[in-house]
């Protein structure tokens, strides 16, 4: 089929096709379709299911570009990297953060029934391989909550399973010693806001990303907590974090049940709390799959891999 684009700004075209039209040649790669521009239109011919997303990347890349000025290679990486699970969003679905960004998107259908119930329950229990965004939107919607200052805090934990929650033998005081475990949380932050920002903020106590091991005895108000890589909770400890929820909060519990590193034949508490809270009224469960995957094309690929060895049982 053929299709025509009309460009809504001929003046940024250099900029929507990149230099020597390098993201044209992309689309046409990733999508396996012909493109051809002239006069202000682009002219899409293959598939009919290949011309389609091929549209409706060039049309997320004419938005991105109106709204941020510019086009950087790691968008068109995001774009490009989409597969047909992917949305277009509205502007009630983006997550308006503090970093230059301005905004954090969905990407697949998957993540955006994510952002809705973690929007609509005050307990949200998301599960999925890794690259489907997890961590990354939980974190974008606490730091979304604070901007609007419908939360006065953000608690990000994690369980530091690989050291048994012993962490004496690595050196350092005890921030050197949580740092490596807690590294993903940190990163997720830095890029949701700038770094001083984000360090006035811990200062100030008003972000805390902490073992899991430090949230016993608390009470949580008017915040949002976060649990990442809650398969690797004992059965108690997450009954521990789930009772730290107080008044005006919201708790997101992310993991992937197919990467416990548990000791054998102990129970993950994230297996066994979306079983135990199964029909709860407030609490949401969402299950990310391999096409909510939006990291390098690879990752498909890699998780595909190692779930088809799993299955065989090798």
């Amino acid at each position: 089929m053929e299709l025509k684009i009309q460009l809504e700004s001929e003046t940024q075209r250099l900029e929507l096709f990149g230099t020597a039209d390098a993201h044209l040649r992309l689309l046409r790669d990733t999508f396996n379709v012909q493109i051809t521009a002239r006069n202000g239109t682009v002219i899409l011919n293959g598939g009919s299911s290949a011309v389609h997303l091929a549209a409706d990347a060039i049309d997320r890349m004419q938005k991105r570009l109106i709204e941020r000025g510019k086009l950087t290679d790691a968008d068109i990486r995001d774009l490009l990297t989409q597969t047909e699970s992917q949305v277009s969003p509205g502007r009630a679905d983006v997550i308006e953060v503090y970093s230059s960004k301005g905004i954090i998107e969905p990407f697949t259908k998957g993540q955006l029934r994510y952002i809705e119930t973690m929007l609509k329950n005050d307990l949200t229990f998301c599960t999925g391989p890794a690259g489907t965004g997890k961590t990354y939107l939980a974190v974008a919607v606490a730091v979304s909550m604070l901007r609007k200052k419908q939360v006065r805090k953000i608690v990000l934990a994690r369980p530091a399973v690989e050291a048994g929650e012993r962490l004496g033998f690595l050196p350092g005081d005890l921030q050197a010693k949580v740092n490596p475990y807690l590294r993903p949380l940190f990163d997720s932050l830095e890029d949701m806001m700038e770094f001083g920002q984000m360090r006035k903020f811990m200062e100030m106590d008003i972000i805390e990303v902490i073992p899991l091991a430090f949230m016993r005895g608390r009470t949580l108000n008017e915040a949002v907590v976060i649990c990442d890589e809650a398969q690797n909770t004992s059965t108690s400890q997450m009954l521990m974090f789930l009772t730290r929820l107080g008044r005006g909060s919201k708790m997101i519990i992310t993991g992937d049940v197919t990467q416990v590193d548990l000791e054998d034949g102990q129970t993950s508490g994230l297996v066994d709390a979306i079983q135990t809270l199964d029909g709860v009224s407030g609490i949401g469960v969402v299950a990310l799959e391999r096409a909510d995957i939006v990291r390098h094309k690879l990752v498909h690929k890699i998780v595909e891999a190692y779930e088809g060895k799993r299955r065989k049982g090798v």
